[in-house]
């Protein structure tokens, strides 16, 4: 009500002394007028200037989605189109419509492979299966390690085989399975 009555007297002396004589404070007066303002910009829908329209978004989903595109990506769709003098749109521009069809994936058939079976070893008797890993200890100074070589029993988890090395080393491991054998054969 009070700033219907600043915006009346506003053409004549001026906004600062509207506000003066009527006893308002000038900084709230342009608070709320622009408050306003912003409420009723809101309320609209902003409509970019260069948004396409529906038959433009429709040319590029129809071009997509023909017989000789469908199996196509955005830019080698684009670069087909220019090389036959046809401009729709940029790469972008066709990206965006298809991502807002919810086509921007592999447009492909794909081959689906049935699940893997992870594999698991299963013992049912002491030394049936065995199990070794080699694993990197610290050593007494920094950048020093030393290589913990292990031959696990998986029924029992007993260690049938130890080593530890200064390298990691495979004629290590095939002598600590070796050994390993030969002891457990007694």
């Amino acid at each position: 009500m009070i700033t219907e009555s600043i915006d009346e007297l506003k053409d004549e002396v001026g906004a600062k002394a509207a506000c003066e004589y009527l006893g308002y404070p000038r900084a709230s007066y342009y608070q709320n007028t622009h408050n306003y303002k912003r409420k009723q910009n809101l309320s609209l829908p902003k409509v970019q200037p260069r948004t396409l329209s529906e038959r433009e978004r429709g040319a590029i989903i129809e071009v997509c989605d023909s017989e000789r595109f469908c199996d196509l990506p955005s830019a080698e769709i684009y670069a087909a189109l220019l090389d036959e003098g046809t401009y729709l749109g940029s790469i972008s521009t066709f990206y965006r419509v298809l991502h807002s069809e919810n086509q921007v994936k592999e447009r492909r058939n794909q081959a689906s492979h049935p699940p893997r079976k992870k594999p698991e070893l299963m013992a049912m008797k002491p030394n049936s299966a065995w199990s070794w890993d080699i694993t990197k200890v610290h050593g007494p100074k920094k950048w020093v390690y030393f290589y913990l070589y292990v031959l696990l029993d998986i029924y029992s988890r007993y260690v049938v085989g130890w080593t530890i090395a200064g390298r990691e080393c495979s004629e290590i491991a095939q002598d600590l399975i070796t050994n390993a054998i030969l002891k457990e054969e007694r």
